[in-house]
């Protein structure tokens, strides 16, 4: 039974809250729904209330403005990954001339994602852990001071140049690894059930904002130190102005990924706890606590008569639950999080499935996304923006050539997820993304030699569209849903980690492929790139029977996901039973001509 819009109002502005009922934190971004209902002694009905009112609220600029605080992190990882190819090659006429070492620069592009690992895992389990308030904002404080210390990097006698590089891009990597189990539970968590999806997806979606960031940020300095760099026509020709234009382009260009996160660090440190980690994981010991101050609720409910139930309190009872005398809330609440229950958990197949499912296809979607990357050097061609070996027109039309293909494939790709991703569905999206991309990578490695440069560009740009409107940002909403609340964050990490692994393997192992055997057989550079892309079309077919195993979420609460899919009871629903007992046990004791205390 809900209460009216009066009612409501007169609950919420109740002058007799008590001060230690109140929770710390809110903002404009993030609403502090907890202490709406802090005068509710019943533990059961203030949750109720609380995700009644997150649930069913109409898609505002409320929800506009935590999409932009949460989507920030994206938006610094996607423009890092842009500012640091780019700036590699800077970094080339500094120290070597036009010529940076391979090894060098994989260890460069490779040591974000190592550290990015660390955190997706570390910060994952301590969300869980200590709470979602008490870690984010931490995540986006080491990306600043590490984008910063990168910035003010130099080499001398006693350092090498690249190593305190890659170590600072390590640390920048930890937070932002941080960021990705974070901004997607927390928007999960306080999204409107109708458009949740397209609130996860528009933060995720800030990658192609960071990335056209990058771009343009790219261009500006380019631009205004043409005069220095135009007149440098081999990396040989690069002299000491050449040289000291690169080296403050550079760091102009990383250190400007440090702004957005200074502009949104206020909203994550202020940010109420999330309601449903504070109500849900916290639950069994307000229950109690209330439970001993006052009488307990009525327990011997029709709910327990149940097939389901009876299940459920069989399995309490092995947690060592006392049956007997406890109260419904004590019966059906979620064990505390542990190591042990997260291994007794997911060690059930029905639930490691869905962990299997979203971290594999995730490390499936990773391996061949490198993949395309493979391919920009014909692909900027094919659009008029050719390498060349002037170092301004070099660095000129890397710049335009990959923004010009982030506008025509990857952008519309991440939009056209947002606005259809709650009407058509996750799965849909997720198999159907998997299964073109598996046709278009077979078509690129079998016709390879086939293709005009022009073709390769169109099917280049369709991959693009298909890997944002599909698996990329599906492989993302899903695991911030589809888990229980105590180890949302946990699984999440989980699952973004293996993404990382596998943009690893691709990076270190199968894009040194691509010259396999080449020099030995006296083919050309790049001769064993048509197989390489064979090799990714079947990592993209190994995704699409992976997508199998992870269910639909759409339109579901939270809390109906993991009482369908995690065998867990709906405390809602558990508190709207006792709410109408308890008015129906005063209205029949009024016939009665009695008042009876319930």
């Amino acid at each position: 039974m809900n209460y009216s819009e009066s009612e409501k109002h007169d609950l919420q502005n109740n002058p007799k809250v008590p001060k230690e009922a109140l929770t710390e934190g809110g903002n404009a971004a993030f609403h502090n729904f907890i202490n709406d209902f802090a005068h509710v002694d019943d533990p059961l009905e203030r949750r109720r209330l609380a995700l009644e009112k997150i649930d069913n609220a109409s898609f505002g600029w409320y929800h506009v403005k935590a999409i932009l605080v949460a989507g920030v992190g994206f938006l610094t990882d996607a423009y890092d990954i842009f500012a640091i190819n780019l700036g590699v090659s800077m970094l080339s006429y500094v120290y070597w001339k036009g010529s940076i070492p391979s090894s060098s620069q994989t260890l460069l592009k490779v040591s974000t994602s190592v550290g990015t690992v660390i955190g997706q895992v570390s910060f994952g389990a301590a969300a869980d852990i200590i709470g979602r308030k008490k870690v984010y904002g931490s995540e986006l404080i080491i990306v600043i001071c590490a984008t910063i210390l990168q910035c003010t990097s130099a080499h001398s006698p006693a350092i090498n140049f690249v190593a305190i590089l890659t170590t600072y891009r390590i640390i920048m990597g930890i937070g932002i690894g941080g960021d990705y189990p974070l901004s997607s539970i927390i928007s999960a968590e306080f999204a409107t059930t109708k458009w949740r999806g397209a609130i996860m997806g528009a933060v995720f979606a800030n990658q192609a904002w960071g990335q056209i960031a990058g771009g343009i940020i790219a261009l500006i300095c380019i631009a205004a130190y043409k005069d220095d760099l135009i007149h440098a026509n081999s990396g040989a020709e690069c002299d000491l102005v050449c040289q000291k234009a690169c080296d403050q382009m550079w760091r102009i260009l990383i250190g400007f990924g440090a702004l957005p996160g200074m502009i949104a660090l206020y909203f994550r440190l202020t940010i109420p706890e999330s309601p449903r980690y504070q109500l849900d994981v916290n639950l069994r010991d307000s229950v109690v606590e209330y439970h001993n101050l006052d009488a307990p609720v009525h327990s011997g409910s029709d709910i327990s008569e149940n097939e389901k139930t009876a299940a459920k309190i069989e399995e309490r009872s092995h947690d060592g639950i006392d049956i007997e005398n406890s109260t419904d809330e004590e019966l059906y609440a979620p064990p505390k999080a542990s190591f042990k229950d997260f291994c007794d958990h997911f060690k059930q197949w029905k639930h490691f499935k869905i962990l299997l499912g979203t971290a594999g296809c995730w490390f499936m979607l990773d391996v061949a996304f490198y993949g395309l990357s493979l391919n920009n050097a014909v692909i900027v061609e094919a659009i008029g923006y050719a390498s060349s070996k002037n170092v301004y027109y070099k660095l000129y039309n890397s710049a335009v050539g990959n923004l010009i293909l982030i506008c025509a494939g990857s952008l519309p790709g991440y939009w056209a997820s947002v606005f259809t991703i709650d009407i058509i569905g996750r799965k849909p999206i997720q198999t159907f993304g998997f299964f073109i991309l598996t046709v278009l990578f077979c078509v690129i490695g079998f016709a390879y030699h086939r293709l005009t440069p022009n073709s390769l560009l169109g099917l280049y740009i369709v991959c693009q569209f298909f890997q944002n409107f599909g698996p990329n940002t599906t492989t993302f909403i899903i695991p911030g849903e589809i888990f229980p609340t105590r180890y949302r964050s946990t699984a999440h990490g989980i699952s973004a980690a293996s993404g990382k692994v596998g943009a690893i393997i691709a990076q270190t192992v199968l894009g040194t492929l691509i010259n396999h055997n080449c020099a030995r057989d006296g083919k050309p550079t790049n001769c064993w790139l048509p197989h390489v892309m064979e090799i990714f079309a079947l990592f993209m077919l190994c995704g699409l029977g992976l997508s199998f195993l992870i269910p639909e979420t759409k339109r579901m609460t939270l809390e109906e996901i993991s009482e369908k899919y995690h065998g867990e009871v709906d405390l809602t629903k558990l508190a709207e039973r006792n709410l109408n007992y308890n008015k129906n046990s005063v209205i029949m004791s009024k016939d009665n001509g009695s008042q009876i205390d319930v």
